[in-house]
């Protein structure tokens, strides 16, 4: 057959080619369609390609098919070109009783099982060079082998006795390593962390689903995705470090989340903070942070806040960590995890407190942020407190009250509350006195009938012989108040109110009966409750 150029075809701006239109189109679909479209004989004509897969090496291996009778030597490094070459060029009918191209690559990959470690990575490299849009089916048989092999490898590590005396592990090795050097990094099962660190972020998240499939141990693929992450972010741009971040991140958030450290969680986070990363992927990573809240540390919560906030440290972040801590912990309530949250958020208050530019309605949502019955001492947190009212001591008298309604003076211990009887920086107790009339009073325009409180307050005075009756007095009969559907968290606020009045009675009564054991002949009972700044008079 006399061939003739009469065609120039520009390959991506790369190289240009000039060859024969009727033998390239005799074997393209795409090309048989656009000419035989125009019925002249057209020539000199010039095709330009923006998008060729494999560029001018992809179009220089079609040409050699075409060339050569529909017949082209493939290798693992070509076989994803000429593959994806062939869907572009619609080369996937049969000429003259030869098989197509796309028909050739298909069944070459067949054999994919039977190719070296080393030519499956090689393989992998080459479907990540070309970029493509949606993923080939090489890609798809390759990522597959690969897991496969790695899954084979990973079951011979936990039963060696199972293992080939020549160890079948080591064929899918990678080549250029040495025997010894192979043996010593398969003894902890983590060889493959190196050899996947030519993935892309996008081939990751193609991969660990189908390790999932495969019943991997998820602790194995948790720690892969950390080795990933910090391998591949040092020597990235902000842009790739993001992507990578965000694929570990949404990988991770597939696995047990007991499956990761609360340690590794926290170094993912410290950089993903400054990298503006999916609003959606940092609320996955929180979760899992908050998940594990109980096994976190001081170090580990002091994050610096984000740019153009006063705030030392990022407290909105820290009480996320909570929500979602309280969150899990709905389903499976424990108070061995609940103490150890409430003791790392008590050293957390400690450290903020200082900060002079931290509002109290933010200190008072740390303080909060846990239900009452996390702590069984509230002794830690009177202490950050008492930093924070000395730092802050342009507070109001009535944020002061709102700050200690945090505490429980029953969890306060001797040494506390003596502490407290002399300390001036918190509340007194007129203070008290008027911020519970107030809020009787704005209750009190929703409900048919309340009785007055705040003098209630002033019968802490009363000898300990009638507490007890006073205390019956000061509940008032919610029962017999006739409260609608809408008014149900009055009634709540309402009961609160009784409830917090009563504390107080409560640590006076107990704290003329326990501080008259401690400080004996030194100081007697009376006046150790004459000088309490807000719990009496």
């Amino acid at each position: 057959m006399e061939l003739c150029c009469n065609l120039e075809v520009d390959i991506n701006g790369e190289e240009i080619f000039m060859v024969d239109k009727n033998t390239v189109a005799s074997y393209s679909g795409r090309l048989s369609k656009l000419f035989g479209r125009s019925k002249a004989n057209l020539r000199n004509l010039k095709l330009i390609f923006q998008d060729f897969p494999g560029g001018a090496e992809g179009f220089e291996l079609i040409l050699k098919f075409c060339y050569n009778n529909g017949y082209v030597q493939m290798s693992p490094s070509n076989v994803p070109v000429l593959y994806s070459a062939a869907q572009f060029m619609e080369m996937n009918r049969s000429i003259s009783g030869t098989q197509n191209l796309q028909e050739q690559t298909e069944r070459y990959l067949d054999d994919i099982n039977e190719w070296t470690w080393s030519e499956l990575l090689t393989a992998l490299k080459r479907c990540q060079d070309l970029s493509l849009s949606r993923p080939s089916i090489v890609l798809h048989k390759c990522l597959d082998s690969l897991v496969g092999r790695l899954h084979l490898a990973l079951e011979e590590h936990c039963c060696p006795s199972t293992s080939s005396s020549d160890g079948s592990v080591l064929r899918f090795s990678c080549d250029t390593k040495s025997t010894e050097s192979l043996k010593t990094v398969f003894s902890n099962g983590v060889w493959w962390f190196e050899e996947l660190l030519l993935l892309n972020p996008d081939f990751v998240k193609m991969t660990v689903p189908l390790m999932l499939k495969r019943d991997f141990d998820e602790v194995v693929i948790a720690r892969f995705l950390v080795y990933y992450q910090k391998s591949k972010i040092s020597n990235a741009s902000r842009d790739e470090k993001r992507k990578i971040i965000e694929v570990v991140v949404e990988m991770l958030y597939t696995l047990d989340h007991n499956s990761v450290s609360c340690k590794s969680l926290f170094s993912i986070l410290r950089v993903a903070l400054g990298l503006n990363i999916n609003k959606c992927i940092r609320n996955k990573l929180e979760k899992m942070i908050g998940a594990q809240l109980d096994r976190g540390t001081l170090d580990n919560l002091l994050l610096p806040s984000r740019s153009g906030s006063s705030y030392l440290y990022d407290v909105n972040l820290v009480l996320r960590f909570v929500k979602a801590f309280l969150h899990e912990q709905k389903s499976r309530t424990s108070q061995m995890t609940l103490t150890r949250v409430a003791t790392l958020m008590d050293l957390y208050m400690a450290e903020v407190a200082p900060d002079p530019c931290l509002k109290p309605s933010k200190f008072l949502a740390l303080a909060k942020a846990l239900p009452e019955y996390a702590r069984r001492s509230h002794d830690d947190m009177y202490r950050a407190m008492d930093m924070y009212l000395e730092v802050h001591t342009e507070m109001s008298e009535e944020e002061k009250i709102k700050m200690c309604c945090a505490l429980n003076y029953e969890k306060l211990s001797v040494e506390i509350c003596i502490n407290l009887s002399k300390n001036r920086r918190f509340p007194s107790k007129s203070s008290i006195h008027g911020l519970v009339s107030e809020q009787l009073k704005q209750t009190a325009k929703n409900s048919k009938s309340i009785t007055s409180l705040p003098h209630k307050l002033d019968e802490c005075e009363n000898k300990s012989s009638k507490r007890d009756e006073t205390s019956n007095r000061v509940m008032f009969d919610t029962k017999k108040l006739d409260f609608s559907d809408e008014n149900e968290r009055l009634k709540a606020h309402i009961q609160g109110i009784q409830w917090r009045v009563m504390e107080l009675e409560r640590v006076c009564k107990k704290m003329h009966t326990q501080m008259g054991k401690v400080m004996k002949s030194k100081v007697t009972s009376h006046s150790q409750l004459k000088s309490l700044p807000w719990l009496c008079s």
